[in-house]
């Protein structure tokens, strides 16, 4: 029989609060068995799909439960409620008694994701390039060209006569390739049956804008995600040794968002739909690390979005270190200190902030003594108070904002 399944059920009046944004006890998500709730959040950043009213069948506080973080939402009951409460340890027998309940939230995940990724996109890369933009395979490859990696260049050259077959550089693709071929080493051009592949250094794995149907688990060695925006390459993720990657692709089936490249010599685990279809039954322990991985970014994706709507630059510098404290896990307690493994100017990349203004924010917000410079890096003596800070200043943000409402009305 294996290990039993325990989940319990839990009832809450209408008017109750289920879950409070910003709180730290998210251990268990929910599955509503009846009755209606209602998600709000503090700075609403974009509408639940469907809607912000949530109904049987409907499940919510999975992202924060599987990504050890803090509540995104408040849940309230609009109704009297009876709801299915599965603690986090649980997900793993979930999966494997109940595979088209780990679907819906792995695809529902998928689709939050790019939601997400693509409103970021928006406001802070505002060049980046639709992902149905086959010219774009062109594009990267003349980048790479101009930077001597031909394996690469050439990798984005083949893609690019593979689908857009009615481009508008076919030849001068054709003629790139000719001339680069002899120092070019591309490896899996077309995808290739069996689960491992090996992939030398400094070659692309998949190019920005291509078609996936894979996700990757890397076994050996580094990736770094990047996309070319402005004719110049964004490093978005340097990616490890059991990092997961390419699965929006895989799962919803559309064109790849960035693009990955080996960043040393890399072992990789290959899954297509095929694949996973059969894994979620027979490891779910790889099919809670996905959920896992898209809960971790999806929560870092919306507090990333709420940042981008603060309009005072100090405001932006507090919350974004709140952010990176509560990513890494750092417990939110008056008199623990940390170091954080970057310093001021990444700090003001971080939350998009021009050099000018976060230059003299930064100045504001270390005059202010709750954060210092130790070697370079950001050091801050006590991040409780980065904590009341930062909900200080979200506070003032609300208020500023319902006052410019009623002088609209």
């Amino acid at each position: 029989m294996g290990d039993p399944l325990q989940l319990s059920v839990v009832n809450f009046r209408k008017d109750a609060y289920i879950t409070v944004e910003g709180k730290q006890d998210a251990d268990y998500f929910y599955i509503i068995r009846s009755g209606n709730v209602r998600l709000t959040r503090e700075t609403e950043v974009v509408e639940e799909e469907g809607g912000n009213i949530l109904k049987p069948g409907d499940f919510f506080g999975v992202v924060s439960t599987m990504s050890h973080h803090s509540h995104i939402e408040t849940v309230q009951a609009i109704t009297d409620v009876s709801l299915i409460a599965v603690h986090r340890d649980n997900y793993g027998l979930l999966i494997k008694r109940n595979t088209p309940v780990a679907l819906k939230i792995i695809e529902k995940f998928s689709r939050q994701m790019r939601y997400l990724d693509r409103m970021l996109s928006r406001l802070t890369l505002k060049n980046s390039t639709e992902e149905t933009d086959l010219e774009h395979l062109f594009r990267v490859g003349e980048y790479y060209v101009k930077q001597n990696q031909y394996s690469i260049a050439y990798y984005a050259y083949y893609q690019y006569l593979k689908y857009c077959k009615n481009g508008n550089n076919i030849e001068l693709a054709k003629q790139r390739m000719a001339k680069i071929k002899p120092y070019a080493k591309p490896v899996f051009l077309e995808p290739t049956e069996g689960l491992s592949r090996m992939y030398p250094k400094n070659t692309m794995i998949f190019c920005e804008n291509m078609p996936g149907q894979e996700l990757f688990v890397i076994q050996k060695g580094q990736v770094k995600i990047t996309k070319i925006v402005d004719n110049n390459e964004v490093l978005l993720a340097l990616l490890n040794a059991g990092d997961i990657f390419g699965e929006m692709a895989l799962l919803e089936d559309k064109p790849r968002s960035a693009s990955a490249i080996s960043y040393e010599d890399c072992v990789m685990m290959v899954i297509n739909k095929e694949n996973f279809e059969r894994m979620v039954t027979s490891q779910p322990q790889l099919i809670s690390k996905l959920t896992t991985l898209l809960a971790d970014r999806i929560w870092f994706l919306y507090k990333q979005l709420a940042n981008t709507l603060l309009t005072n630059p100090v405001a932006k510098l507090y919350d974004g270190l709140l952010i990176q404290l509560e990513h890494k896990g750092v417990p939110l307690k008056e008199g623990t200190s940390f170091s954080m493994p970057f310093g001021p100017k990444e700090l003001i990349n971080l939350v998009g902030l021009p050099a000018d203004k976060g230059k003299v924010a930064m100045q504001e917000l270390l005059s202010a003594k709750h954060v210092k410079v130790v070697d370079d890096r950001l050091y801050v003596p006590d991040v409780g108070e980065i904590e009341k800070q930062a909900k200080y200043f979200r506070k003032m943000e609300r208020i500023e904002r319902s006052r410019r409402d009623k002088r609209i009305v």
